[in-house]
């Protein structure tokens, strides 16, 4: 048995609070960005941002999200890295704010240290790192954090990282990054039965790239943890239907039912209602298949 793989049940004990990850949840994103790719900046308005945020949260929540996703630097591709302050300030407000008023599971999508541990401070409950925590100092902040950390893969860094993505086996080499970083992180102090991952589609990868890591989705469950995944209105949707952003509701919902026959944990979306309509029944049918073996 590897010492490495999560042998558990998918319990995954976020602060105060236990998510129960037996069946699918979904998980809305939150993007405090001037600049995200698929909401054009509609949370980040000056000083009616934290209405607007708060706002969407209650509608999420509302609509059946199990988790929030709070994001303060953009990681489109072609997007610049923001200062650890420049985050803060975006960031630690709305964390606070969702966590005095909401209850919820309120996850950090940040690779930054100092963003960890003040959204620690503020009630955040799990931390979502497109880097799996490579940045300086964010493995000794999650540590200390004693939450749940979500890894990610990323060929590269955002700014670049769609320029010219390249694999010689896109599985095998996604996997064995994974590995290293589930690695790290039990070395450093991390249990194992407290990280989740994510292949990290349209992170410097083609679109044959993210269909082809899609399809090996139940491989990736068979690593032993939790799988996130977002695939929500992203590029490779657009790709194959030529819909623009705005257009690609039915093609994310449909993904979304996919990846949860294929194992998926988590689903983290924009539409959340759609989607949570979408999981129940594609797990519904999941268990159905299961029991009948």
């Amino acid at each position: 048995m590897n010492p490495l793989v999560s042998q558990s049940s998918p319990q995954l004990h976020c602060g105060a609070r236990m998510l129960d990850l037996s069946e699918p949840k979904v998980m809305a994103i939150i993007n405090v960005t001037p600049d995200s790719f698929s909401d054009g900046g509609a949370f980040h308005a000056g000083g009616v941002l934290l209405e607007k945020v708060l706002r969407r949260v209650d509608e999420a929540c509302r609509e059946g999200a199990s988790l929030i996703d709070v994001g303060g630097e953009s990681t489109r591709p072609g997007s610049i890295p923001v200062s650890a302050e420049e985050e803060c300030e975006r960031v630690l407000p709305v964390v606070e704010a969702i966590s005095q008023r909401f209850d919820t599971i309120i996850s950090v999508d940040t690779s930054t240290p100092q963003v960890i541990r003040g959204a620690v401070q503020l009630g955040a409950d799990l931390i979502n790192d497109v880097r799996a925590l490579s940045r300086l100092g964010a493995l000794d902040a999650a540590v200390e954090s004693g939450l749940p950390v979500c890894l990610m893969h990323m060929q590269g860094e955002p700014s670049s990282m769609q320029e010219n993505p390249d694999y010689q086996n896109i599985f095998d080499e996604v996997a064995a990054f994974l590995h290293g970083r589930v690695a790290a992180c039990v070395a450093a102090g991390i249990s194992k039965e407290q990280i989740l991952l994510d292949p990290g589609f349209g992170f410097g990868k083609t679109v044959a790239h993210n269909f082809e890591l899609f399809r090996r989705l139940p491989a990736f469950v068979e690593m032993g943890f939790p799988v996130l995944v977002g695939v929500s209105r992203k590029s490779m949707l657009g790709a194959l239907t030529g819909r623009g952003v705005e257009e690609r509701l039915a093609a994310s919902v449909a993904m979304a039912a996919m990846a949860v026959e294929r194992g998926a944990h988590i689903l983290r979306v924009h539409d959340v209602k759609e989607t949570v309509d979408a999981v129940k029944l594609a797990a519904a049918v999941k268990f159905e298949k299961s029991n009948n073996g």
